[in-house]
């Protein structure tokens, strides 16, 4: 089961619930896995504390020209949509942070003259945090491509169990990267004008994915209640609802956990998993 907690703009609150979700069921002896792939702002393990036991560099390939063999012809420069290598008189210039390390100049080339080589990007995190199975992804400084850090915190899904994965917030390429492929979606929105505006972009983002989804209120009696029937019109369901509590806000910003300090969190969290395991199932 691939429960992915997103949000259409940040501060949102899907990192407090997809580690306290996280937590809680392996509390209850389910075998589950913690996927970060926020990886411009991982913040899960601030919360979760793992124990990271291997590290390994995010690569692309991108190209290396051979200065001899090449011939000039300028099929690689015409050929790429990211105009990451171009062909200008008699050089051949590389722009390797353009580059989607997609190969095709390599392909096109006629005289084998561009090689591929590897180019770090990010960096994979793998550990645990007790019996959470823990993963993180983090672009470096300056990169502008998240999506194949995502890909490689992806490739570490488990074939059984519980994985949750914890996507960037917007609606752009990271997000869609994340969500594809799940089971369920669970949007975290907030009741404020923008809340409810970036959850209308997240919802057309996902419903053209094709994913089953859902949403989650935080901070309930904080604002108006314009998500609340925006939901109820567009018959989205609202799985779970989060009061407004500065307690919560006092917990987060120690780093712990609400469902180990704050009463209740916890049967919200199996609640809140009763309700994504029957959408699931639906």
């Amino acid at each position: 089961m691939r429960i992915v907690f997103a949000s259409g703009k940040g501060g949102t609150g899907k990192t407090i619930l997809a580690t306290n979700l996280a937590s809680v069921l392996a509390d209850l002896d389910y075998a589950v896995t913690y996927l970060d792939c926020d990886v411009e702002a991982p913040n899960g393990h601030i919360f979760l504390k793992p124990v990271i036991t291997s590290r390994e560099a995010v690569t692309i390939a991108v190209p290396e020209v051979d200065e001899v063999r090449c011939t000039r012809c300028g099929r690689c420069g015409d050929f790429c949509p990211s105009h990451a290598i171009v062909c200008l008189g008699n050089a051949v210039l590389t722009f390797p942070e353009l580059c989607h390390g997609c190969g095709g100049c390599s392909l096109v080339c006629p005289e084998k003259a561009i090689r591929e080589i590897p180019r770090a990007i990010g960096e994979l995190a793998r550990g645990a945090a007790g019996p959470i199975q823990f993963v993180e992804g983090r672009l470096q400084i300056g990169q502008p491509m998240s999506p194949p850090v995502i890909r490689a915190v992806k490739r570490h899904l488990p074939l059984t169990g519980i994985a949750i994965l914890d996507a960037p917030p917007g609606t752009a390429c990271p997000m869609v990267e994340t969500v594809r492929d799940a089971d369920f979606v669970l949007l975290v929105t907030e009741p404020t004008v923008f809340g409810l505006h970036d959850l209308t972009l997240a919802v057309e983002v996902i419903r053209k994915v094709g994913v089953p989804f859902g949403v989650a209120l935080n901070r309930v009696g904080s604002g108006d209640d314009g998500v609340q029937r925006y939901c109820a019109h567009a018959d989205i369901p609202v799985l779970l609802q989060i009061a407004e509590d500065r307690r919560i806000a006092e917990i987060y910003s120690r780093g712990e956990l609400a469902a180990r300090h704050f009463p209740g969190f916890d049967r919200s969290m199996t609640d809140l998993f009763g309700r994504l395991r029957g959408a699931v199932r639906s």
